[in-house]
């Protein structure tokens, strides 16, 4: 099956590397800098593959992931929380629809959401 990779706009590389890197503990997989261009570029967390970019046309700010069977989320939350990030501290909560046990959202600098729900 072929995969799906979402892809978030975003404005400001440094912003994007502090929250996506620094914060939720994503790796840069490569990027695409051209000297005075839009910077477009792959992280991953295990399995979750994003790309961001700050092309254009290139997705909508505001978007939202779903991200579903994430394995161990409380721990993912206690680690995010304890690096004391002062833009966004999520909470732990039962979805709406109960279908999983658990769930957290997070919103970018850039207003994109990622939905991480629970094995």
């Amino acid at each position: 099956m072929t995969k799906a990779i979402p892809i978030l706009r975003i404005f400001d590389y440094d912003k994007a590397i502090e929250f996506y890197i620094n914060w939720l503990s994503f790796k840069i997989d490569w990027e695409n800098k051209p000297t005075n261009s839009p910077i477009y570029m792959q992280i991953s967390l295990g399995d979750l593959v994003l790309h961001l970019s700050e092309h254009y046309g290139d997705s909508t700010p505001g978007s939202g992931v779903y991200i579903d069977n994430f394995k161990e989320l409380k721990k993912f939350h206690s680690t995010i929380i304890a690096k004391d990030y002062k833009y966004n501290r999520p909470g732990l909560q039962k979805p709406f629809l109960k279908t999983k046990p658990l769930c957290m959202d997070v919103i970018d600098p850039f207003g994109n959401r990622l939905s991480f729900n629970e094995v």
